[in-house]
């Protein structure tokens, strides 16, 4: 029966015909209901629709929206749309066999049809053959579907300017595809259906690889190298990893970030509850508000323990005896570099500078306080910080009215060499906050480190390495990362709909990439951080307004330094799209031509992400590769960033020798090195965020004095993800 149906109902034409024999009504479909002929569908065990009569069905929901929804409709979910939505439904049921558990589908189809119906009329009609709108009058063949009216409407609102920046955008996202999909209107669950039909199995699916290749096969029959190349990698991981790991193994070859609740390989209406992809049991909203009131009673009881213990008496000094002279046992007798810390109203550096641990030592003719040391500040993270220990003498109240003088400090609150502090045990729970540095550029550039202090510094650092490689235990202890932020913001998001595929947006002014945008972040993004995984472009981009907000701007870093887009400035861009490339990064050196500026562009290679900082005045490229690679590893990389410079200065009209042409000089610099797959991407932002903390120019070839390091530990790899959580609850994005 349902083999007759089909043959009498059901004939396949390609776009080009059905825009030539004019608008699908399917007229069959009804009059086959006149005489009784009502079409049996069927689905397949993930809920996609398959044959017999599922491209039928596809045809007669597209035909119903075009005649029902207008065209002017921006949101499928809106509430107006709920009558035609209930007409197209009553429609389908009275032609089609179908139960009333399928409705979502149909009505996720029906948005999907109306979508794709909009961007038709768009590029058949209003636009030119480069892509310029064209002021098209209303095409007759349409005249009884749209009124003249709503045709005007819907060209004005195709001219909005945050429409076409979201056009923009997602033109560019599905642009020259790695892998292109070609098997053209044949989704993937008719493709699984004919697959498995030839092979005359008796399966009921196949693996989203199996699919996901044969989708790539074109017309001569052989898929591509590098489409074989994924193919095979897969069948190696499906050997490798366990059942429950099975169905990742197309995004792990693949290598590129996922959408939340996307089921790669299987195509629309396959979801991870379709096939049966066991989550954690979500807690109850009951379970969610304990957890919140047990940790607010937490912090409430830590904040009034360091409050209380926050008072010393500052006493003068009448007795020598009295003087605080004991060597406290993690800071070295003599002069030590330091960073400065306070404990209220959070854990925080503020400062760093100088620790004075001497036998004897006055401050202003005064004794030390009980449990303090005498420090000399040099450089104010936090300006506005308050001094635990206001100075009499100077007037000094705040760390950056201490930069240059003496001042009282705990103890417990210094931290020898770049260590973070060790708190004493009663006070193991408190919560430490790793602060949005804010380092003013003018401090850093008037801090002069002695050559004596940097030949002493390193020896520390050369004894802290020794001892690290004979695996001795540290002498300074540190301070494990705390993961309270990253606790907490995964508890809020648990109380929304990101977890079940929600999305959110962040707004990147112009002066962040040289353009605005909203950026969307959704639940993939949040549990690469969580779960320590490779992070993609969604987080790096919040990361980086992360240093533009709380480093950058604050300080007038701004001026000296600025960001490239990742999602433009990277490898598959420039093979597919070098035009593209060269233009975004000549237009952003050129708006910045007459001042000297430091550019950071993380780079992602396609598996792997690296930072390129580029000075364009002086044509020096910075490569910070934490797999120790160099440019020459990227040759199409370099080959576009010394095209970029050299057209920037022929439009600064710099005059240059033909010997010093080709001068542009690429360094590469022995930055902290990676020592899993992982890390790529937090050591990249690491390498942003140490640079703007210095605030400097010129990055040295073996890295920074104060931060150089054979790697980035946990916690310091922690510290990152910290940030970026602490930034998120920050912004409310979980609202």
């Amino acid at each position: 029966m349902a083999d007759d149906q089909h043959e009498e109902v059901s004939k396949k034409v390609s776009a080009e015909e059905e825009i030539r024999r004019g608008i699908t009504v399917m007229r069959r479909v009804v009059q086959g209901r006149s005489r009784g002929i009502i079409l049996d569908v069927y689905w397949n065990n993930q809920g996609q629709l398959i044959e017999p009569n599922g491209h039928t069905l596809t045809s007669f929901i597209g035909a119903l929206v075009r005649n029902e929804i207008p065209i002017t409709c921006d949101d499928w979910r809106n509430k107006e749309l709920n009558e035609s939505k209930e007409k197209i439904w009553s429609e389908i049921k009275r032609c089609f066999n179908i139960k009333e558990e399928r409705r979502g589908v149909c009505m996720k189809l029906a948005g999907k049809l109306l979508r794709g119906f909009q961007t038709f009329l768009s590029s058949k009609f209003l636009k030119d053959a480069d892509g310029n709108f064209v002021d098209a009058e209303l095409p007759k063949k349409y005249e009884s579907l749209i009124s003249a009216e709503e045709w005007e409407a819907f060209k004005s609102k195709r001219q909005d300017p945050v429409f076409q920046r979201i056009s923009a955008t997602n033109r560019e996202r599905a642009s020259s595809p790695a892998y292109p999909y070609r098997k053209g209107r044949v989704g993937y669950g008719r493709l699984e259906q004919s697959m498995l039909q030839k092979e005359e199995s008796s399966e009921t699916s196949l693996p989203a690889h199996v699919l996901w290749k044969e989708a790539r096969v074109g017309t001569f029959g052989v898929p591509q190298e590098e489409v074989l190349h994924v193919y095979q990698k897969c069948e190696e991981l499906s050997q490798s990893l366990s059942p429950d790991d099975t169905k990742a193994i197309l995004s792990r070859a693949l290598d590129v970030p996922e959408y939340s609740g996307r089921v790669r390989g299987k195509g629309f209406g396959v979801t991870p509850t379709s096939l049966s992809i066991k989550k954690g049991k979500a807690p109850s909203n009951r379970e969610l508000h304990a957890r919140l009131e047990a940790m607010q009673a937490e912090l409430d009881a830590l904040r009034r323990e360091r409050e209380a213990s926050a008072s010393t008496v500052y006493r003068d000094a009448s007795d020598k005896n009295s003087i605080n002279c004991t060597f406290q046992p993690n800071i070295p007798e003599g002069i030590s570099h330091c960073q400065l810390y306070l404990s209220s109203p959070y854990y925080q550096m503020v400062g760093k500078g100088k620790v004075h641990n001497v036998s004897g030592v006055l401050l202003h003719t005064r004794e030390l306080p009980a449990g303090c040391l005498k420090v000399s500040v040099d450089i104010a993270v936090e300006p506005n910080a308050a001094l635990p220990y206001p100075s009499d003498d100077s007037d000094a109240t705040t760390v950056h009215e201490a930069v240059g003088s003496f001042v009282a400090w705990p103890t417990n609150l210094i931290c020898v060499g770049y260590e973070t502090p060790t708190k004493s045990k009663s006070k193991d729970n408190v919560i430490p906050r790793h602060t949005e540095s804010t380092v003013s550029r003018k401090e850093l550039q008037e801090n002069k480190v002695s050559n004596a202090s940097a030949q002493q510094k390193k020896e520390v650092s050369n004894a802290s390495a020794r001892v690290k490689s004979s695996g001795a235990k540290k002498t300074v202890a540190r301070k494990k990362t705390t993961t309270k932020y990253r606790s907490c913001l995964r508890t809020f998001l648990e109380m929304t709909d990101i977890p079940t595929g929600g999305v959110r947006t962040l707004h990147m002014e112009v002066g962040i990439f040289g353009f605005d945008y909203d950026q969307m972040i959704g639940n993939e993004d949040f549990m690469q951080v969580f779960s320590h995984e490779e992070i993609g472009v969604n987080v790096v981009n919040t990361y980086i307004r992360f240093l533009y907000d709380k480093l950058m701007r604050p300080n007038g870093l701004d001026v000296s330094f600025g960001f490239l887009a990742p999602a433009t400035v990277n490898l598959g861009l420039i093979l597919s799209r070098p035009d593209t490339v060269t233009e975004y990064v000549l237009r952003i050196l050129m708006d910045n031509k007459d001042a000297e500026k430091l550019f950071f562009i993380p780079f992602n290679t396609g598996g792997h992400w690296l930072l390129l900082a580029i000075n364009p005045i002086r044509e020096i490229v910075y490569y910070l590769d934490s797999l120790g690679n160099d440019w020459t590893t990227y040759p199409d990389m370099k080959v576009l960033i010394d095209t970029v410079l050299q057209a920037f200065r022929a439009q600064r009209d710099i005059q240059t020798s033909r010997r010093g042409a080709n001068s542009i000089t690429w360094i590469k610099v022995a930055c902290p090195q990676q020592r899993n797959q992982i890390d790529c991407g937090y050591f990249m932002l690491r390498f942003m965020r140490d640079t703007l903390a210095l605030g400097r120019l010129m990055i040295p070839t073996d890295y920074f004095e104060e931060f150089k390091c054979a790697f980035y530990t946990k916690d310091q790899v922690d510290e990152i993800k910290e940030e970026w959580c602490q930034f998120m609850i920050e912004l409310n994005v979980f609202s």
